[in-house]
């Protein structure tokens, strides 16, 4: 199912692009999304799902890494028949870009592959919208070449944080602001930006305490959308289980986000 969903990326108003980190099962993003479509309607606020049908940059070989894209695309194909809600996954070979661009409104490039010059190239060439992650490794202005590469046009940029020293992320915010210049929308991960990658353990930690008031940061300093990953029950999640929100605490955040966005 194909839906238009320029009129969400427009510019005109705050988006929200949110659900669980990994496909972990049907019930859980049913549920997920059930919740998206509930708070979208109650705050007239576009709401994109998002989840990926794998992680395959894990860094232990111990950590879930997704049930594989046939599962995954099935489910989400499911969620946006029953819900009626935009869709978005990452990929991560160009092997999987006709099969995903089949089901999904919007096709992302991880992080740590955005500067994958045929990667971004054929996923534009779908003609979806593709979402870009800054690599953790970039300057912001090196955003520019990479969405140059999608000829296409129909690009958003998103921040997820910058390496630190190892095993830990930091935010400067004024990326947001230098890669609103190219002109392209903007989108700020308040989850992803405050985990704390690797460490002794096989698993990245994480700092959600600080997911509010980051996400209402980048809305002041002016983004187009929020990314959040959430899930019923963070500390049983398979994947990013330390640096999810609460899906309980995803109307305070949306709440908080629109307060911000109706004064800057």
């Amino acid at each position: 199912m194909s839906r238009n969903i320029d009129p969400i990326i427009d510019g005109k108003q705050l988006f929200l692009i949110a659900g669980p980190c990994v496909i972990e099962s049907e019930d859980i993003c049913f549920r997920v999304a059930e919740k998206l479509k509930i708070l979208g309607d109650k705050y007239k606020l576009p709401v994109i799902f998002k989840s990926s049908y794998s992680k395959a940059n894990r860094l232990s070989g111990e950590s879930f890494s997704g049930k594989g894209i046939d599962f995954g695309l099935k489910i989400l194909q499911k969620v946006g028949r029953e819900f009626g809600l935009p869709l978005l996954t990452d990929i991560h070979e160009t092997i999987e870009i006709p099969g995903a661009s089949e089901v999904v409104d919007i096709i992302q490039i991880p992080a740590f592959l955005c500067r994958q010059t045929e990667l971004v190239r054929q996923a534009a060439g779908t003609g979806k919208w593709i979402n870009i992650k800054k690599g953790q490794f970039l300057a912001p202005e090196d955003m520019d070449k990479i969405a140059g590469k999608a000829k296409s046009g129909k690009v958003m940029l998103t921040e997820r944080g910058s390496s630190f020293g190892y095993h830990n992320l930091v935010v400067d915010f004024r990326s947001l602001v230098i890669m609103r210049k190219f002109g392209y929308p903007v989108i700020f991960d308040a989850t992803h930006s405050l985990q704390l990658p690797g460490g002794a353990g096989s698993f990245s930690s994480g700092q959600p305490e600080f997911i509010i008031p980051f996400a209402k940061a980048a809305v002041a300093i002016g983004v187009d959308g929020l990314y959040v990953e959430t899930h019923p029950e963070p500390s049983k999640a398979l994947s990013d289980a330390a640096s999810m929100l609460p899906l309980v605490d995803l109307e305070k955040l949306i709440i908080e986000a629109l307060k911000v966005s109706r004064i800057s």
